[in-house]
């Protein structure tokens, strides 16, 4: 049989490594995958659920003779990961990632990648607020998209070949730039985000309202809010140390809009509210038609 991949190392068997190995494993695309993590105990899991042929507690034990090396760990940890691999990485191989910054891990990883190497940053736009190596599932990025940001001297084929992965993994690929992949993603995901976290701890701390009432007369837009609260502190804080100029921006335009909302609800001016109540939905509606979500009133999100 003949496979895209003779072996791919997942450094960091989360959320997102687990998913890629259901996927690759679905897909033979690859004839051994190889895992690291920071536990033996996480290893174990992996293994145990056959998400790896065979597992290390060292990254630079993992990528020896693999010619597809994916970092699958928070944004603050693949500038010094890629250091500490940058010995052990095979002649040819292709590096990539999956943070969903690009600016700071192109920042970070690029100065370690040795002669030979062809590294292309990558972001699957797929995830639950679930984490650990049980926590993936092989249907993760079907019909979602993964944004590659290849720098200006990346091997054109090796490009092609990590684009014909990710689409043989279910998604639909996008090629732009670091830079301007960081301000789509502060609007699209890192904002909303930060808006989940604060608005859940207003909830929490509000002295008139107590937790029970909190849990107990949840409507459907805060049971939202909370699930994406839910995700991972530790990605989520890297996410906004390394990408703080293009959220900065985005939440002083939030900060705007909110005011002239707030403005509309003191005067009593309906007919803005409505407008911008209206638009809005149509964003919504637009979401649906281009099938990056449904129309199921699915607020338990059964799967994700």
């Amino acid at each position: 049989m003949s496979f895209m991949f003779e072996k791919i190392a997942l450094i960091g068997i989360g959320l997102i490594g687990s998913s890629i190995s259901h996927a690759v494993r679905r897909g033979k695309l690859a004839k051994s995958i190889v895992g690291s993590a920071r536990t033996s105990e996480t290893v174990a899991t992996a293994k145990r659920l056959g998400l790896i042929d065979e597992g290390f507690t060292t990254a630079a034990e993992a990528v020896r003779g693999a010619d597809l090396v994916i970092l699958c760990v928070p944004v603050g940890m693949c500038g010094p990961i890629a250091e500490e691999i940058s010995g052990a990485l095979a002649p040819g191989a292709i590096l990539t990632d999956v943070g969903s910054v690009k600016g700071a891990i192109c920042k970070d990883v690029a100065p370690h990648v040795p002669h030979g190497v062809h590294f292309i940053a990558a972001h699957p736009v797929a995830g639950t607020e679930q984490s650990g190596p049980e926590s993936g599932f092989a249907e993760l990025f079907d019909g979602r998209w993964c944004i590659l940001t290849p720098l200006p001297d990346a091997d054109a084929a090796a490009v092609q070949k990590l684009t014909r992965f990710w689409q043989a993994l279910g998604s639909n690929v996008e090629i732009m730039t670091p830079e301007h992949h960081d301000m789509v993603l502060a609007i699209t995901s890192h904002l909303p985000h930060l808006i989940a976290y604060n608005i859940v701890n207003t909830a929490e701390h509000l002295e008139r309202v107590t937790d029970s009432e909190v849990i107990k007369f949840s409507a459907g837009g805060f049971r939202d809010f909370t699930r994406i609260a839910a995700s991972d502190p530790t990605m989520w804080r890297d996410v906004f140390l390394n990408n703080k100029e293009a959220v900065l921006e985005m939440l002083g335009r939030f900060s705007e809009d909110l005011t002239a909302l707030q403005r509309a609800i003191r005067f009593g001016d309906g007919e803005a509210l409505f407008k911008t109540f209206s638009e809005a939905r149509e964003v919504r509606r637009g979401i649906i038609q281009a099938g990056q979500e449904t129309a199921s009133p699915d607020f338990g999100r059964n799967k994700q």
